[in-house]
């Protein structure tokens, strides 16, 4: 009995503890439905704000409110969304259940049920149905410009000496046109244009590369080509920069892009569309086999025309020779195309030979010029004229001392047996009236003139006698 009162106690101060543990709790929050709803919306619309979504329509509802209601979906979810009229009103293309789109909406809730939705801002096709409109509408556009008309296309050249290829350096395009280009007409030269031909850069490449070719004018036809690939891998030749350069570029351009199916801006609006990148490399380049052809058969025409042409030459020539023979000049006209066959003949034989000459010591002097350094010739040159140019000095004096010799034994030998030193000896010299020395006085006779030449002076006399002289010779006395 004693042991009462304590329990008691402690019975009493647990239950304090307990309403004490009871009084330190907060104070209960309820949220009505409604609430929480709003709460968990704007929750989502400031966390998470604007987004895009891509996906698949389904379970489309259009009321009469001009609202549209339908679910995107993908493999493994799908969310509800809404489209108020405001913005529906602004959407350009039907849509429909299955519809691949691309959506940007506020992630929210619809309070009144506590729906999870998206409440769509703009939405659009996405993939290729978006790029198919766009090319649609492009297309429309430039056919109201008139780009695509036929009288604005240019004529391709018949036999073009450079060609200009625009398209990527690394692709199979470019080896499949190389390739056609060297097997149908490999005179022909090839300027590539390298440009990217897909992604975001690859309009601007292409649409400059085209207004550089047109801009230099060193080639006489265009090929813009690219291979196959879906309408967005060929979406950079459906653009409108590049469709415009096309249009206002002087040379003519062949497109070839993708495969035969494959459709593009480009294709419309150049001068020739060929349905693949090899097609378009035969189309602007003859077949060699072909020209071959056409040359041989002009050959046997112009053979043909040629000799036909002599034979009637042939022919009215003989008659003018007959005329000719008959007018009597003929013979000398035939003896003077005789002597020019044989004068040009001649020439021709003498052309060749001189030229053969040429050609002959042009290949020699090439061997030597290869074989030989100017240099070490010229030095070599320089020593030769050097010595020579000491020799000619040592023999020209050489010379002229044995000239000097010479001429004063001349001298000598002349004043021994000239006449001068004779007549200095009283000796002199008579010549008849005609300049002739007289020797035998048999030749005058008396009374005729002689003129008698002294060391120092001359003078005139008159025959009158004639001795002989005693050993059978003569002699006078004037």
């Amino acid at each position: 009995m004693r042991r009462a009162p304590p329990a008691k106690i402690t019975a009493t101060m647990h239950d304090l503890r307990l309403d004490e543990s009871a009084n330190s709790l907060p104070a209960r929050e309820i949220f009505t439905v409604s609430r929480l709803n709003r709460e968990a919306r704007m929750l989502l619309e400031r966390g998470l704000g604007s987004v895009w979504l891509e996906g698949e329509i389904s379970n489309l509802s259009r009321p009469s409110s001009g609202h549209w209601y339908f679910s995107l979906k993908d493999e493994a979810a799908q969310v509800r969304c809404a489209m108020f009229r405001q913005r529906s009103m602004l959407v350009r293309f039907p849509l429909r259940d299955g519809a691949l789109v691309l959506a940007r909406g506020r992630v929210s809730v619809y309070e009144a049920r506590g729906d999870f939705q998206v409440v769509v801002e703009h939405l659009e096709e996405a993939g290729e149905g978006a790029l198919r409109r766009r090319f649609e509408e492009l297309k429309q556009k430039l056919a109201a410009e008139g780009l695509f008309d036929e009288r604005h296309k240019q004529a391709l050249p018949r036999l073009p000496g450079r060609i200009g290829v625009i398209t990527s350096p690394t692709g199979a395009a470019l080896r499949d046109i190389l390739h056609v280009l060297a097997r149908r007409f490999p005179a022909a030269a090839v300027l590539v244009y390298p440009v990217p031909v897909q992604g975001e850069a690859a309009p601007r490449g292409i649409e400059q590369a085209i207004r550089l070719a047109a801009l230099r004018r060193d080639c006489d036809v265009l090929i813009v080509a690219r291979g196959g690939g879906s309408l967005e891998d060929l979406w950079a030749f459906n653009d409108e920069a590049v469709a415009r350069a096309m249009f206002a570029c002087p040379i003519p351009i062949v497109s070839g892009v993708g495969h035969e199916t494959d459709f593009t801006i480009a294709d419309l609006v150049a001068d020739l569309r060929a349905p693949t990148p090899s097609g378009a490399a035969e189309r602007v380049v003859p077949d060699r086999e072909e020209w071959l052809r056409a040359f041989v058969a002009a050959e046997r025409r112009v053979s043909q025309s040629t000799r036909r042409r002599l034979a009637d030459l042939g022919s009215l020539l003989l008659v003018r020779e007959q005329r000719l023979d008959r007018a009597h000049p003929g013979v000398r006209l035939r003896q003077h195309a005789q002597r020019l066959d044989e004068v040009d003949g001649r020439l021709r034989r003498a052309f060749r030979a001189k030229l053969d000459d040429a050609r002959t010591r042009a290949t020699t002097a090439s061997t030597l010029l290869s074989r030989a350094s100017p240099v070490l010739r010229l030095e070599a040159g320089q020593v030769r004229l050097a010595s020579c140019s000491r020799a000619l000095a040592a023999a020209a004096r050489s010379r002229v001392a044995g000239e000097r010799s010479r001429f004063e034994l001349a001298m000598r030998t002349l004043n021994a047996v000239s006449p001068l030193a004779t007549l200095e000896r009283g000796y002199a010299i008579v010549a008849d009236a005609e300049g002739h020395v007289l020797l035998d006085p048999a030749a005058l006779a008396p009374g005729d003139s002689v003129d008698t030449r002294l060391a120092r002076g001359r003078f005139t006399a008159t025959v009158t006698t004639i001795i002989e002289a005693p050993n059978g010779g003569s002699g006078a006395d004037g």
